[in-house]
C-alpha cells in the first residue's frame, strides 16, 4: 500500500503513520524550496525508522519560466476579488516568482536520499535517474495512459503509478492534455500491466479492500490510496475537509478554475471559474486565500481535492485503514 502524495496536504505524522503500519508513507513536496525539503526529509527520518517517498512534481509546459505581465496579473488577480472580499483580505502583488525551480528542488530531495523519489507531470531527466539510483533510490513515475507508462519505463523509471480519471487531485497527463487522458483506473492497469515490464501501481477509486483486491487481480503490484488516508485525522486536512470527504464527496468534478491544472475535487464557488490564469499563476493566487478559508472552515473557498470513491473511506486512523484493507483485500483473493 503506498500513500498518496498531496501537493500541499501532505504530514510528517501521516507519512510515518502509513510506513510504520507497512505501508509506504509519501511527501508531495509541491512548492518546496531546498532548505524546506531538507528540513521535512530530516522530520520524516526522526518520525520512522521505515522506508518513505518524497514526491515532486516535473516542469511542464514551461512552468519553471512561466511570466506573466503586470497587467496580466492584476487582471487575474482581479477575476478572484470575490473571494479575496468575502474573507476581507487585501489583493496580493505579483511575486518575485510563483515556485521555487526544479533544479533546486531536486538537489535537495536527492541529498535526503528517500527510499523512493516519485515524480508526477513527466519523465524524469536520466541525470536524475542515473544520480539516484547511484544513491540507491527507487524512481516512481506516475502515468494516465499507457504511452505515458511506456515513455516512463523507457526513461528508466523503476516503478509506474497508473493513475485512473476517478483519483483525486490533479491529473498528471503528460504526453497529451488531461482531457484528452481520462481513462479508468480498471480500464488502466491491466493496460499498463501488459504494455511494461516494471512493477504497477493502481492508483484511483481506490479506498477500501474491495478496491485493493481488485487492483491485484488486475494486474498491479500495489495500490497508491489518496482521498481514504486524507480523511484520518493524521492528514493535515482541517476538520471541515475530512467532514466534507465523507459526507459531501458523492458528487465529484474535474476543473482548472483553483489551479490552472485539471484536478478532481468536490464542487465549490471557485470549481466554476470560466477562465482561470495559467500554472502556476492561478495556484498561485488561490494559495493567497485558501489557507485563511480552511482556517475558518470556509469549505466553498477551499480546495476540496476528492476522488470519486472518497464516501467509501471508513478508517479514523492511518494505521487501522491500512490494516483493514489489507485485511478484506486478503480475504478475497484466493
Amino acid at each position: 500500500m503506498v500513500l498518496g502524495p498531496f501537493g500541499g496536504m501532505s504530514s510528517v505524522r501521516l507519512a510515518a503513520a502509513v510506513s510504520d503500519a507497512g505501508g509506504l508513507g509519501s511527501f508531495g513536496l509541491y512548492g518546496y524550496p531546498a532548505d524546506r525539503i531538507r528540513e521535512t526529509a530530516a522530520l520524516l527520518a526522526a518520525a520512522t525508522d521505515r522506508p518513505f517517498a518524497l514526491n515532486l512534481w516535473l516542469p511542464l509546459d514551461g512552468s519553471d519560466t512561466l511570466r506573466v505581465s503586470a497587467d496580466e496579473f492584476d487582471a487575474h488577480a482581479e477575476a478572484l476579488r470575490p473571494y479575496f472580499d468575502d474573507l476581507d483580505l487585501p489583493l496580493p502583488a505579483m511575486p518575485e516568482r510563483y515556485l521555487p525551480t526544479f533544479d533546486e528542488q531536486i538537489e535537495a530531495a536527492l541529498d535526503a536520499r528517500p527510499a523512493v523519489l516519485s515524480f508526477v507531470f513527466g519523465v524524469p531527466p536520466a541525470h536524475v535517474v542515473d544520480r539516484a539510483h547511484e544513491l540507491g533510490i527507487v524512481v516512481v513515475g506516475a502515468a494516465t495512459t499507457v504511452d505515458e507508462a511506456v515513455a516512463l519505463e523507457t526513461g528508466g523509471v523503476d516503478a509506474v503509478v497508473a493513475s485512473g480519471m476517478e483519483a483525486g487531485g490533479h491529473r498528471p497527463s503528460f504526453l497529451r492534455a488531461a482531457e484528452e487522458s481520462l481513462v479508468g483506473t480498471f480500464a488502466l492497469v491491466p493496460q499498463v500491466a501488459d504494455a511494461v515490464r516494471v512493477p504497477v501501481v493502481a492508483a484511483g477509486g481506490i479506498a477500501d479492500g474491495r478496491g485493493l483486491a481488485a487492483a491485484l487481480t488486475l494486474g498491479a503490484h500495489a495500490a497508491q490510496v489518496g482521498s481514504a488516508f486524507l480523511a484520518t485525522e493524521e492528514s493535515a486536512a482541517v476538520p471541515a475537509y475530512r467532514d466534507a470527504l465523507r459526507n459531501r464527496a458523492g458528487r465529484t468534478v474535474l476543473t482548472r478554475a483553483l489551479s490552472g491544472r485539471l484536478a478532481r475535487g468536490i464542487p465549490t464557488r471557485i470549481t466554476d471559474v470560466a477562465e482561470p490564469a495559467p500554472f502556476p499563476v492561478q495556484n498561485w493566487l488561490t494559495g493567497q486565500f485558501r489557507p485563511t478559508a480552511a482556517e475558518r472552515g470556509v469549505t466553498d473557498l477551499m480546495s476540496l481535492w476528492a476522488g470519486q470513491s472518497s464516501p467509501l473511506a471508513r478508517g479514523d486512523h492511518a494505521a487501522d485503514l491500512l490494516r483493514e484493507m489489507v485485511r478484506t483485500a486478503a480475504s478475497l483473493l484466493p
